[in-house]
């Protein structure tokens, strides 16, 4: 059956200027690090794909090394672009990255202008583009010089393999330096994809200053700070959850402060109709530095959940002051 996207998904999504550009993204974004890879079941993955679209989310963010199996996802991606929304080409935004490992071998990670090109050109030909819209550096390199990751970033631009360039999980002093290199190459910084929560703060000791000075676009990844801002955790570890499992979150990192603080951040969130995960997209979101913020999905439901964080992205100065207040003590940790 020929898919045919939903005539009202302009209808309910928030669009925001990114940065001093003039490319609008949706407010949120569906990131495909997790389930949308060769591991993954296909007909899951397209699914979530045609409802975030189906729901006025245009923005879909991938990387290299995305799966598993590393490149899977870039590839699956692919599939549904060719099969589904080729004929919708020009109303999505895609990004990818690179910059951490994809290959073995000295030119498969990290931030030189022959890894960067080579590791494009194989995402091009994995998900059958001629041109990302944006490409980023998706890790600062110790090893390299800055010049020569920018040079490359601009260099891909000119050739037309992507219209806007970014940067993820730099520093606030490296992105200062990069933007600076970039705007005199003429290439400017579009955006920074740093991770960013209730719980993980690092980016306010700086790095939203100079985005905000430089006119670049914030899209966080892990809002949810890999599912502790749920209602999943509250009394006990799910068999099936990302924590049981090991995968990327630990069980040390649930304490009991943490915990305490989840309760009552979920207290709050039901006392303003929301639940706890689409009350941190909003309090993201409520920030005026942030374009998007980057979800990821298992299934449409949940994907449908994060969309409700929509309906309600206001919040009062006092309840901003106990958001504060409640998570102070795990700040970072």
């Amino acid at each position: 059956m020929n898919y045919k996207a939903s005539n009202e998904r302009y209808q309910t999504m928030k669009y925001n200027r990114c940065g001093r550009s003039g490319l609008l993204l949706s407010a949120i974004s569906l990131g495909l690090w997790h389930n949308f890879g060769s591991a993954d079941v296909f007909d899951n993955s397209r699914s979530i794909l045609l409802h975030a679209f189906d729901n006025g989310i245009t923005h879909f963010d991938l990387a290299n090394n995305y799966g598993p199996e590393p490149g899977s996802a870039e590839e699956n991606f692919g599939k549904v672009l060719k099969n589904d929304l080729k004929a919708y080409r020009d109303e999505m935004v895609i990004s990818t990255k690179a910059g951490y490992l994809m290959w073995e071998g000295p030119y498969g990670e990290w931030g030189s202008k022959k890894s960067l090109i080579a590791s494009l050109n194989q995402s091009l030909k994995r998900m059958g583009l001629d041109y990302v819209d944006i490409f980023y550096s998706h890790r600062p390199d110790p090893n390299t010089p800055l010049e020569e990751t920018m040079a490359a970033l601009d260099l891909i631009v000119r050739q037309g393999k992507a219209l806007y360039v970014g940067l993820s999980n730099y520093s606030a002093e490296q992105t200062q330096k990069a933007e600076s290199i970039l705007r005199e190459m003429g290439t400017p910084c579009l955006i920074h994809q740093p991770r960013y929560n209730m719980f993980d703060r690092w980016v306010e000791d700086g790095l939203l200053e100079v985005l905000d000075k430089r006119g670049i676009g914030c899209i966080p990844f892990s809002p949810l700070a890999q599912g502790l801002l749920t209602d999943r955790y509250i009394k006990d570890i799910p068999k099936d959850s990302r924590m049981a499992k090991a995968h990327f979150l630990k069980e040390s990192m649930l304490t009991e402060e943490k915990r305490n603080a989840i309760i009552d951040l979920n207290d709050m969130a039901i006392s303003r109709g929301q639940s706890l995960a689409q009350m941190a997209v909003a309090w993201l979101l409520s920030n005026k530095t942030v374009t998007s913020v980057l979800v990821g999905a298992s299934s449409t439901k949940q994907l449908s959940n994060n969309l409700e964080a929509l309906n309600n992205l206001e919040f009062s100065n006092d309840e901003l002051n106990q958001i504060e207040r409640i998570s102070k003590g795990v700040i970072n940790s």
